[in-house]
């Protein structure tokens, strides 16, 4: 697993004041992807810059659109009092996820402002971006190449890799970016991001790719694409371009102490997912049922192993696809469907881009003798997740996880029962009432929710209601909050 000692990634707003408002973090910094470098055609010498990036830029502009959104704050009397830090370590990148937290003497935005990028995908009007873009947002305007503006509508989202479809109507002068293959993509090939940065639309930057397969603990699937092209707030979404102008990677995130670090999404994992929101609107992935960890050289001796490839099978879930096949805690899972796992993280992205009900090879390392075993590949379930995706069932339309001690300390709360919501769908039941990201939920219909668990079961017991009664904590201060399931 690639170790990286970033402090901090970088979700960086591009922020306009309405009224009394203060702008909200909805856009990520950039990431940008890597182009076969140029050679020179007579000679063994290397050409270290390519001559001219203006045919590509012409190729590539006008399928690159700019993304603005507005979010209207509900309850803003309420919201006036609320946190007056990020409750998160600030090492941690997913406290940035979750935006600015209003001070305690802080006023209320009637109306809150933010940009980001992205780019046509069809000329139906789908438009990939990524799914921060949109953090709470209540309208969405999609500017063309060419100036016209159109009204965007969220097909779907898929918080786990950050990436989000949108769709325009009526534009009859679409240009789709063409779609390149990301796994082909060398460190040093050159790359030119474009996007909206601070605003500002139609800027193109070049650089290299820097590095392949970084982790930056942003999510499960965490398999960025580095680059040094010059990214900054505003360009979350938009498109990173080989020399070829095809789409390699989606800019993204930026690590806040350094400059000229960049990641991107890999498009090879965002054309899968951008499939399945345009056929579905979410995101079914593959689940196999196993805790796993890397191999650390002790525990590769401690095995009998002569390296440290695979991936060590630390717990196996009972009843999960894995469990009926006969994996085993301890096992070391060598390949998985014909492909080799050379890092444990390899594993996750291999089994969710798996369909469901196809039966797999997997060869597991087990006692100093190597296994095969066939496993059939299940649906993985959002358990964690009170509906972040369009299900065909009455949703509240937020994201949970459990309060930990340690969160609630953080949290300046004194008990540690309860969820804390970190995502709340625009448009949303959720939305419509003033939840908001950070909140505490510990009641459902006056009775105490214990876990993330817990609140789906509550909230399905009660999806026949009009509406659902919630008890919500908001730093020092309960709300209660009625909500409409759909």
């Amino acid at each position: 697993m690639e170790n990286t000692n970033f402090k901090r990634f970088f979700l960086a707003p591009v922020l306009a004041t309405a009224l009394v408002g203060a702008g909200y973090g909805i856009s990520k910094a950039v990431k940008t992807a890597d182009a076969p470098a140029t050679t020179a055609a007579k000679s063994s010498e290397i050409a270290m810059v390519p001559a001219n990036f203006t045919e590509l830029a012409e190729k590539v502009r006008p399928g690159v659109v700019n993304i603005q959104v507005v979010k209207r704050i509900k309850n803003a009397a309420f919201g006036s009092r609320g946190f007056s830090e990020n409750p998160f370590d600030e090492n941690n990148p997913f406290g940035d996820f979750f935006g600015p937290f209003s001070g305690r003497d802080s006023a209320p935005a009637p109306v809150q402002r933010g940009v980001g990028s992205g780019f046509v995908t069809s000329k139906k009007g789908y438009i990939l971006t990524n799914n921060h873009v949109f953090e709470g947002a209540d309208q969405i305007k999609v500017k063309l190449a060419n100036g016209k503006e159109y009204d965007g509508k969220v097909v779907g989202r898929d918080p786990k890799t950050d990436l989000a479809l949108v769709k325009i109507d009526g534009a009859s002068d679409l240009q789709p970016v063409a779609m390149g293959n990301s796994d082909d993509l060398k460190v040093g090939s050159w790359v030119v991001a474009v996007g909206s940065p601070f605003g500002l639309e139609q800027t193109v930057t070049a650089g290299i790719v820097s590095a392949k397969g970084r982790v930056i603990g942003s999510g499960p699937y965490d398999n960025f694409i580095q680059t040094d092209a010059s990214i900054n707030p505003g360009n979350s979404g938009g498109p990173l371009i080989n020399t070829k102008g095809e789409v390699v990677g989606i800019n993204t995130a930026i690590l806040a102490e350094g400059k000229g670090i960049g990641f991107a999404i890999p498009i090879s994992m965002a054309k899968n997912v951008a499939s399945q929101l345009e056929e579905k609107g979410h995101v079914i992935r593959g689940w196999l049922g196993v805790g796993i960890q890397d191999l650390t050289p002790d525990l590769t001796k401690s095995f009998g192993l002569t390296d440290k490839k695979g991936a060590l099978v630390s717990q196996v879930m009972p009843g999960s696809p894995a469990a009926k096949a006969g994996i085993e805690q301890g096992d070391v899972i060598l390949e998985f469907d014909g492909k080799a796992i050379a890092e444990s993280k390899d594993l996750p992205q291999m089994v969710a881009a798996t369909p469901v009900d196809k039966s797999v090879d997997v060869k597991v390392y087990r006692n100093g003798k190597t296994v095969d075993r066939e496993v059939k590949i299940s649906a993985m379930e959002e358990t964690a997740e009170a509906s972040t995706t369009p299900m065909h069932k009455k949703t509240l339309g937020i994201s949970v996880q459990n309060l930990t001690p340690e969160l609630a300390r953080r949290l300046r709360s004194n008990r540690d029962s309860g969820v804390v919501v970190t995502r709340v769908e625009p448009g949303s039941p959720a939305a419509e009432a003033g939840i908001q990201t950070g909140d505490i939920i510990r009641e459902v219909n006056r009775k105490t929710v214990k876990d993330a668990d817990d609140l789906i079961q509550k909230i399905e017991q009660a999806k026949d209601q009009n509406n659902i009664l919630l008890l919500v904590q908001r730093g020092q201060n309960n709300m209660f909050a009625a909500v409409t399931p759909k």
